[in-house]
């Protein structure tokens, strides 16, 4: 710790805060360049990726905000310390405060494992009321205990290699995810299932469809729940009471979150609990922009044996003539919660009523090409959920290890680890 020393962040590299082109002005929006918001950097993710970008134009209204790949872009407005790092240049909007690391004095990966521990300190330095803010200047002076360069790039290079695992990992997830989508599209949207050649189209509600397919609502193929209403006392420290399943754990578009999991020690209902493959559904929205409400993810094997659940959410309960993995991909892939999220009303947070849920109509694919799809799909599940526990576990481990690495608590300067893993 002798060789340690301390700096501000403003001596690791260059500040730059971001700014976002006049909306109004689609010429300045386009595919070249990702344009980074708060929105889009994942909790626990060291990517991230990005729902808009800019053209060329608007890189030269941004030009020299243009940030290179492996700075490090920390969330300084609302919600504070949320941090990534660029893998091509980018640019953000002005809620962020990035880092161009000086290499020659500091490894980018060692930086952005070290900024990921001062959230603490983020939010006691934030000042404004309504909205807390870490300006510029305060995020620059910020100080921060640093070591040797080949000191970082061995810290930089331990921790690395479990990130590198969970993104090679969630990768494998998006790949069967997309197969179980493809199917789904291809069989129910485009109606090109086995023995379709021999099945004739006809009308219905909802446009036309395979013969002998139904038209029915949501409540009629399943049982739905809302979850429980509860207090911040009832919420524990980690690994403490039931785990609680919560609104952080809709991914934008769907799609189960593990990170946003929490901790519950209260009274419940047993309507109010879910398991392992039970689908949830998001009545609740944040934002404005309708990316959760509506949306549903399926609870995936983590090891634990029952789950509650938050009255944000509400639990479908597939009917027994009803396949699960067939109705969270209906949920899931098909137009239903785009349109079922037009229901969503609120002015600052989006309320979906439970009632317009129930009443959503569906297309019910015969029996026997549903259980089909959900036989296949199975496997692409229980894959799904390895891999998904691999995360977990690795992340437990990172996370353990991560303030430990970064105080010098463990001693990694004499270790024989290649330096240069993470420094290009």
């Amino acid at each position: 710790m002798s060789s340690w020393r301390n700096v501000t962040i403003n001596d690791l590299g260059q500040i730059i805060t971001g700014s976002t082109p006049p909306t109004k002005k689609t010429e300045y929006y386009g595919n070249e360049y990702p344009f980074i918001t708060p929105t889009d950097i994942e909790i626990n993710s060291r990517i991230v990726h990005t729902e808009r970008f800019l053209s060329q134009k608007g890189y030269e209204y941004n030009k020299n905000r243009l940030l290179p790949r492996n700075a490090v872009c920390v969330v300084c407005i609302a919600s504070i310390g949320k941090i990534c790092m660029t893998t091509v240049p980018s640019v953000t909007n002005q809620q962020i405060n990035s880092v161009v690391v000086d290499q020659q004095k500091h490894d980018p990966y060692f930086v952005y494992y070290l900024l990921s521990t001062k959230t603490d300190m983020l939010h006691n330095v934030a000042g404004g009321v309504a909205t807390p803010i870490v300006n510029k200047s305060t995020f620059a002076n910020l100080g921060v205990c640093v070591p040797p360069l080949s000191t970082q790039r061995k810290i930089a290079a331990i921790l690395s290699t479990y990130d590198d695992l969970i993104e090679n990992n969630t990768r494998r997830i998006k790949i069967l995810e997309d197969m179980a989508q493809t199917l789904y599209r291809e069989w129910f949207v485009h109606f090109r299932f086995p023995g379709h050649e021999n099945v004739q189209m006809v009308e219905s509600p909802l446009g036309p469809i395979p013969q002998g397919w139904k038209i029915k609502r949501l409540d009629e193929v399943a049982q739905l729940h809302r979850g429980k209403s509860y207090r911040s006392i009832n919420l524990v420290e980690d690994g403490e009471g039931l785990p609680f399943l919560n609104l952080k754990n809709i991914n934008r578009e769907g799609g189960f979150r593990p990170d946003g999991l929490k901790w519950y020690d209260g009274k419940f209902k047993e309507t109010q609990v879910a398991a392992s493959n039970d689908i949830i559904m998001a009545l609740t929205d944040v934002t404005q922009d309708r990316k959760v409400v509506a949306r549903s993810a399926r609870v995936p094997d983590l090891g634990y044996e029952k789950y509650v659940f938050s009255m944000d959410l509400l639990k479908v309960q597939p009917k027994k003539s009803i396949q699960s993995d067939f109705l969270y991909a209906l949920l899931k892939y098909s137009s239903f919660a785009q349109k079922l999220k037009e229901f969503a009303n609120g002015t600052t947070v989006l309320h979906l009523s439970p009632s317009h849920v129930q009443a959503s109509e569906l297309t019910l694919p015969s029996d026997v090409i549903r259980h089909r799809y959900a036989e296949i799909t199975k496997s692409v599940r229980q894959q799904s959920d390895l891999l998904q526990n691999r995360n977990v576990n690795l992340r437990q481990t990172r996370d353990l290890l991560l303030p430990k690495l970064i105080s010098g608590e463990i001693d990694v300067s004499e270790l024989d680890i290649d330096e240069d893993i993470k420094s290009n």
